[in-house]
């Protein structure tokens, strides 16, 4: 571990170590992960209590600065690392923050656009929409009278989270070497990500990208609508995209909620975002309820899309797999999957972990259907996994915290809503798509060359086949082991043990020599016998030099 001596270092090693300290102690842990009845999490009621540790750990954390609070955000999509009630009040985290000056705003737009404020907008409300600890939102209309949201970024922001990721380098580096807790889990690969994820939410030209990617992949779903850019006012500082008039969800008021169709915008939402994570592979990763609007025609609208997910062909299968058979009750199904797509460490044994899943898959399917939370169960089989000795992939935690949120914004809009039966009323959809999304001209077209290969040399081949099995040339080669390799070690041991032979024969015949005496004579003994042992220790020698170096390199 490389100690930095620089004084914010020191400072936030000063924190770190507070935080570890205060939050760090067995008992408070133990604490906290007994629900209201008092039964361990994981064994009862979907809503365990929020202790009063866990809210100040998320308190803490919000005055720590912007690296801190988002930190909190991925610890509460980690019940393998923390109990079930400080995941719960992590998730809470509030990103917001005191807006910084309009004079400061007006200064960071100006030199990105390389124009004035008031030559690129017609208007420009001085009063942030909101503010957060990366940036502000400010509505904005553009010359020709198109109303716009303008999100800046807070100066002097990347120089700080930099400087904080540096130093928590360091701390991650120290725990992976020196505790069994950080070989386990392995942080430093945790903070690269988190790194590579926060440094693209540091750049507005990605999250402009993002919005034009889901944009076009979410055009069929007409009530589902993502605010597109403005690509000539959009910076890596600057983000010009559109205005869309709303209310966030969690600010509805009953009567609101009783007037729109909650139950069809449920099932939409749902479907969308399976087609985002089953079939595109590219989703928003945060629909938390503030991030997701009703608009004023009464439909759904998603914002901030600084947080993206992308999954594998490969991953993506294995997780439609996982979901319909935690849908259905397969629990030896689900705990197949999940290993199937994992990485297993030396010391995974699978019948334990086969058996918590089934027992916490079984649970939960003899639940009332409105209770299931399906986010909440594959972050439990994520912490299994971790606990049992698999490697799980680290999109797997982005997924399942979007999968909890995603339960909440759907029982938000239908208090009726069943994620298990929305899987299940999907699932052949989205493997007709799977399936047919592989078909495109290219694809198509690569296919018929391969085949038209394949018949051309096919005839020749056979006759080759023929010719080998009737002038009994035909062999079949089994590459087990190296032969080579084999019968090396072999002579190898065979030539060792030949030599310790003559090495022992020499010095019991130098032995015996040492009672006749001659007229040559070496160190006052007999010469023979002294010429004898040294052709002995010197052969001992040689042999002892080859086993520690040679042997060894090889």
């Amino acid at each position: 571990m490389n100690i930095s001596f620089k004084p914010s270092h020191l400072s936030r090693y000063k924190d770190i170590a507070w935080l570890l300290f205060k939050y760090g102690r067995s008992e408070l842990v133990d604490a906290a992960s007994l629900d209201e009845t008092g039964n361990p999490h994981g064994h009862t009621a979907p809503n365990p209590a929020i202790s009063p540790e866990a809210k100040e750990l998320a308190i803490d954390l919000e005055k720590m600065g912007p690296v801190f609070i988002k930190i909190g955000q991925l610890l509460s999509t980690r019940p393998d690392l923390l109990p079930v009630p400080f995941t719960e009040a992590l998730a809470r985290l509030q990103d917001k923050v005191a807006p910084f000056p309009f004079e400061e705003v007006e200064k960071i737009v100006s030199s990105e656009l390389g124009m004035r404020l008031s030559r690129a907008f017609s208007s420009f409300d001085p009063v942030p929409v909101s503010a957060a600890s990366l940036g502000q939102v400010h509505r904005a209309a553009m010359r020709d009278g198109r109303p716009v949201a303008v999100k800046v970024q807070r100066p002097g922001i990347r120089e700080k989270m930099a400087d904080d990721l540096d130093c928590l380098q360091e701390v991650a580096e120290f725990l992976d070497h020196h505790t069994h807790m950080g070989k386990q889990y392995e942080f430093e690969k945790m903070l690269a990500e988190f790194r590579k994820t926060l440094l693209h939410e540091l750049d507005y030209r990605l999250e402009s990208q993002n919005l034009r990617t889901l944009g076009a992949n979410l055009a069929e779903f007409k009530r589902i609508i993502v605010p597109q850019p403005i690509e000539d006012f959009t910076t890596s500082r600057v983000l010009t995209m559109e205005y869309i008039g709303g209310h966030k969800i969690t600010t509805l008021s009953q009567l609101a909620k009783m007037e729109m169709d909650g139950i069809d915008l449920a099932a939409q939402l749902f479907k969308a975002y399976m087609k985002q994570i089953l079939v595109d592979g590219f989703y928003h990763a945060d629909p938390h309820p503030g991030n997701i609007l009703l608009t004023d025609d009464s439909s759904i609208a998603l914002i901030d899309l600084g947080m993206v997910g992308r999954l594998s062909p490969k991953l993506r299968e294995g997780l439609l797999l996982i979901l319909l058979a935690v849908s259905e009750g397969r629990g030896e199904d689900t705990a197949d999957q999940m290993i199937a797509i994992s990485e297993k460490k030396e010391d995974f044994d699978g019948k334990p972990f086969t058996r918590k899943v089934v027992e916490l898959v079984d649970q939960n399917h003899e639940k009332m259907l409105q209770q299931i939370s399906m986010g909440k169960i594959v972050l439990e089989i994520n912490k299994m996994a971790v606990d049992s000795g698999i490697r799980v992939p680290v999109e797997m935690a982005t997924l399942a915290k979007t999968l909890l949120n995603l339960d909440e914004v759907g029982r938000t809009l239908d208090p009726k809503f069943n994620p298990n039966e929305a899987i299940r009323s999907n699932a052949i959809s989205v493997m007709r798509r799977r399936m047919t999304s592989g078909f495109t001209t290219g694809s198509l077209y690569a296919g018929f060359m391969e085949a038209k290969e394949l018949f051309q040399h096919m005839p020749g081949k056979v006759s080759k086949i023929l010719d080998a099995v009737a002038n009994n040339e035909f062999k079949v080669t089994v590459d087990a082991l190296d032969e080579t390799k084999l019968m090396s070690g072999f002579q190898k041991v065979a030539n060792r043990i030949t030599v310790g032979l003559v090495m022992a024969a020499l010095i019991i015949g130098a032995a015996l020599m040492m009672r006749v005496e001659t007229p040559l004579k070496i160190f006052g003994y007999p010469g023979i016998a002294m010429i004898l042992f040294l052709i002995a220790a010197a052969g001992g020698i040689i042999v002892l030099l080859q086993i520690l170096f040679y042997d060894e390199h090889s």
